[in-house]
């Protein structure tokens, strides 16, 4: 499970989407080999974000306290449902609990945002500033508390996710997945860079992990529901009000 209170890394890497645990940690493949970041974004890629986030966006990706791609192991899903569950974070933190794997809630504020609290005073929001038609990109703010011994800290987070897609079958309502994310933190705290010189070189691996458990944010309950059908209604329906 994402510790809440690791370094800041892993605390903001549900960056864009509370700390999910591993509920296939048992049958889950080796990790795949993580890729290099690239050191700036491509002009194509930014023209691609909503103008009005545009250049933070731009700042975060260029000037990153610490960064990390991860690419996950080939998966089935329903691209229904994968793209779903991308569009509505909050209803994938429901579907996790509802497989009772411990999972932060995560609340719809409406108009595209999303935000996750904890009572260690973290807050982070976040909202997608350009779709694609295979990943999204998310830029969030907000506020984390990396680590008992350390005071809460502002954070600016990318979090880009590409989820290609082969159809297989001949309905179309399978498909092989091979999803990758980059995610790009920065904070101008001081206590944190400190703490990134402590670490050393545990702090990319840190990085890595916490990419991997977005990815797996998302294709966990995917992947359950592609293998149990007859479990999607109670994993789908809204929560109880």
């Amino acid at each position: 499970m994402l510790s809440r209170r690791s370094f800041v890394v892993q605390a903001a890497a549900a960056v864009v989407l509370g700390p999910a645990a591993t509920a296939f940690a048992q049958e889950a493949k080796p990790a795949a080999k993580p890729l290099a970041v690239p050191a700036n974004p491509p002009a194509a890629f930014l023209d691609a974000i909503d103008a009005k986030f545009r250049e933070p966006v731009r700042s975060v990706m260029r000037a990153p306290t610490i960064s990390a791609k991860h690419a996950e192991e080939s998966f089935f899903a329903q691209p229904a449902i994968y793209d779903w569950f991308l569009d509505h974070p909050d209803r994938a933190s429901l579907a996790w609990r509802r497989l009772n794997v411990p999972c932060a809630e995560i609340v719809d504020r409406g108009s595209g945002e999303f935000v996750y609290k904890d009572d260690a005073g973290s807050e982070v929001a976040w909202r997608a500033v350009a779709k694609f038609a295979d990943g999204v990109v998310w830029y969030a703010t907000g506020k984390v508390k990396p680590a008992t011994v350390l005071p809460v800290v502002s954070i600016k987070a990318v979090a880009i996710l590409k989820c290609p897609r082969k159809a297989t079958g001949d309905t179309g309502e399978a498909a092989t997945f091979d999803p990758a994310t980059t995610i790009y933190i920065q904070t101008d705290s001081k206590a944190t860079a400190a703490m990134l010189r402590i670490v050393g070189p545990a702090a990319p691996r840190m990085a890595e992990q916490g990419a991997e458990q977005l990815l797996l944010f998302f294709s966990g309950p995917s992947r359950y529901i592609f293998d149990h059908p007859e479990d999607a209604a109670k994993l789908l329906a809204p929560a109880r009000r």
